[in-house]
């Protein structure tokens, strides 16, 4: 969706569409090395668990 892959939306529910699915792709399945390369979600579950 972004950072070179962006395109053309035939209407604003296509591209509302792309957005709730970027935004739970980021949140949800998106892993790092700095959160232990787990995605976001599961690392704040299990940095709260620790706390």
């Amino acid at each position: 969706m972004y950072y070179g892959f962006e395109k053309d939306y035939a209407s604003f529910e296509e591209f509302a569409v792309a957005i709730d699915e970027y935004i739970d792709y980021y949140n949800n399945k998106r892993i790092q090395a700095k959160t232990k390369w787990m995605p976001p979600v599961k690392y704040r579950e299990a940095s709260m668990m620790s706390a």
